[in-house]
């Protein structure tokens, strides 16, 4: 039976600290609240009060709660008053010299029983525990902010950390209604470890100008369904907090992906912090602020693209689900559309998952049927490409196989009308080898729609080192009158969007195949930690093992990153034919009920 904490003594009551008293307070424990002086005292029990009037006003608490609440907490700017506390949890700034220094005091003072935990979010637990004289009994506990509202929590166990002590905390951690998962002394633990690699490579992505930050965020919220885009989130974890977190990873493991990108260090040295210094990568309109405000970088409203070319009639080959969606978006923007395909029956079964579609957009009131009938008139479907003579635009959807693609572009540039805009949805392959095998390379770009096409919001215009500037303009602008964001990138493996999403995947499945967390927990923290919609093996089951391998394979071989080479466990269950929810069979098993 696991042991009870009926006095939690916090340490430091900055953001972190004063939420974590405050949900030990919540849940009935009394509560030791010590800060280093009077004037850090008052700010700390200021934001607590604050933050519990929120919950009141809110309707979270009552009055009496409240009253209840901060009665069970007792402020104090003496460390000894830790002394009766069964549970010591350290929250003060992320200095390894600073906590060594306080859990040696702490070790001193506290019972032989009491039970000492850091907060740490990237510092080893190790070093802090070999400060005391008893190491066995400290274990990281790293909650996420805000600690009122997030419900996850790490348990971190070193080497010598009694197996009775990480089950206590995991224990009293549930007890406050979190939802912990234990981790190995590692660092950046799961989450972090995860999130501020693809952080990081956000930023270089930035400091490369390989595209805007607007872009890169756009990209991420609108094609994975993120809550925030990276950079937006880092201005929000603060720069400083983010540089230390990826410097002591660094030092840590020596993984290069996670040397901080030499932007990060300018802008911590030129006081650009993010939202607490009221500028980062974005502009706020004060220090503290979470609105952002125009500045030299913020898109002019006078550069709204437009249509350089006329594009009224559009040509779509292929006949897959991509093919479909595509055609369903251009016919219901008022588009007259072509489709070609192999035979009749494919053909035939385009039409029908459009019809299928618009259906559901019936029974749901979001079409009528009068709208869904002409939406269907304006499709053609052909066995023949010779149908693409006349058309504005024809976007390339067939399988991703290069020579595939290079016979169709070639094609296409002796069928299509001069000034016809020749795009591809490829995910992957180089756009510019497409452009080469024409003879208008100017006229290629690249317009990588995300599945499904009529759901998702995103498409990627990708122009290569050929593409004319009224190309991608026209490209832009006829994706806004598709009601779809597009953001604007170079011809480089993976684009945006993959480039960002399928290394920080690639190292979900290396921490698991180095047994430092299962599928379940490294899924739970990042859905519940940060706030992500899908876990990384939820998300790679339903990607498909087999494409999860081949852009990653992909990017590798063009980046040459050491760090990106596909993990092995993923090359096994490929080869082993487990590729998802597909085959029945990926990481987890979906052949049970």
């Amino acid at each position: 039976m696991a042991r009870e904490f009926s006095t939690v003594a916090v340490i430091g009551l900055g953001t972190m600290g004063a939420g974590i008293a405050e949900v030990v307070a919540r849940h009935g424990v009394d509560v030791v609240a010590v800060e280093r002086d009077e004037p850090s005292l008052a700010r700390g029990r200021e934001s607590l009060e604050h933050s519990v009037a929120r919950a009141v006003a809110g309707g979270k608490l009552d009055e009496v709660e409240q009253k209840e609440l901060l009665g069970r907490i007792r402020f104090s700017t003496r460390l000894a008053d830790v002394a009766a506390s069964d549970l010591v949890v350290e929250a003060v700034g992320e200095d390894l010299d600073l906590k060594r220094s306080l859990f040696a005091e702490i070790d001193g003072l506290v019972g032989d029983d009491a039970v000492l935990a850091t907060n740490t979010s990237s510092l080893s637990v190790t070093e802090i525990s070999a400060a005391t004289g008893h190491p066995s009994r400290v274990v990281g506990l790293h909650f996420f902010n805000p600690a009122p509202v997030q419900e996850f929590a790490e348990v971190v166990r070193t080497v010598v950390t009694s197996p009775d002590v990480v089950e206590d905390v995991v224990a009293f951690t549930r007890s406050l209604g979190k939802n912990p998962v234990v981790a190995g002394d590692k660092a950046g633990f799961i989450a972090n470890a995860l999130l501020f690699g693809y952080l990081n490579h956000a930023a270089s992505m930035y400091e490369s100008r390989y595209a805007s930050r607007e872009d890169i965020d756009a990209a991420m919220r609108f094609g994975c369904g993120y809550p925030m885009g990276p950079l937006a989130l880092l201005d929000l974890i603060g720069l400083d907090t983010a540089y230390e977190i990826l410097e002591t990873m660094y030092r840590q493991g020596r993984d290069r992906l996670h040397a901080p990108a030499p932007v990060l260090k300018q802008m911590v040295t030129a006081g650009l912090l993010g939202r607490k210094s009221g500028r980062g990568f974005y502009t706020y309109d004060a220090a503290g602020s979470p609105t952002v405000v125009g500045d030299a970088e913020t898109p002019s409203a006078d550069d709204v693209p437009q249509l350089r070319r006329e594009v009224r009639r559009v040509g779509v080959v292929g006949t897959g689900t991509m093919a479909s969606g595509i055609v369903e978006v251009f016919a219901k923007a008022g588009h007259d559309v072509v489709f070609v395909g192999r035979g009749e029956d494919r053909l035939a079964a385009v039409r029908t998952r459009i019809t299928a579609s618009l259906d559901r957009a019936v029974s749901k009131g979001r079409l009528d049927e009068t709208d869904r009938d002409a939406v269907l008139s304006r499709l053609t479907g052909s066995t023949s490409r010779e149908d693409l003579g006349d058309v504005d635009l024809v976007v390339e959807a067939v399988a991703e196989d290069l020579q595939v693609k290079l016979d169709l572009f070639a094609d296409l540039d002796r069928i299509c009308r001069p000034g016809a805009i020749l795009a591809t949805t490829t995910s992957s392959l180089p756009v510019i080898r497409c452009a080469a095998a024409t003879t208008r390379p100017g006229d290629v770009v690249g317009l990588h729609f995300f599945n499904p096409a009529p759901v998702m919001k995103l498409v990627e215009v990708v122009s290569t080192v050929a593409t004319t500037a009224d190309v991608t303009e026209t490209a832009r602008a006829l994706c806004a009158a598709l009601g779809k964001v597009a953001v604007s990138c170079g011809d480089r493996a993976g684009f945006v969007v993959n480039a960002l999403l399928f290394p920080y995947l690639n190292d979900a499945v290396r921490m698991l195949e180095a047994h430092y967390a299962t599928a379940d927990d490294i899924d739970a923290a990042m859905k519940q930690g940060c706030r992500l919609p899908m876990g990384p093996f939820e998300l790679l089951d339903v990607v498909g093992n087999d494409v999860s391998l081949a852009i990653q394979r992909t990017l590798f071989s063009e980046f040459r990153e050491p760090g990106w080479a596909p993990a092995p466990l993923l090359e096994h269950l490929v080869t082993a034919g487990y590729l998802g929810r597909k085959s029945g069979r990926g990481f987890r098993d979906h052949t049970r009920v």
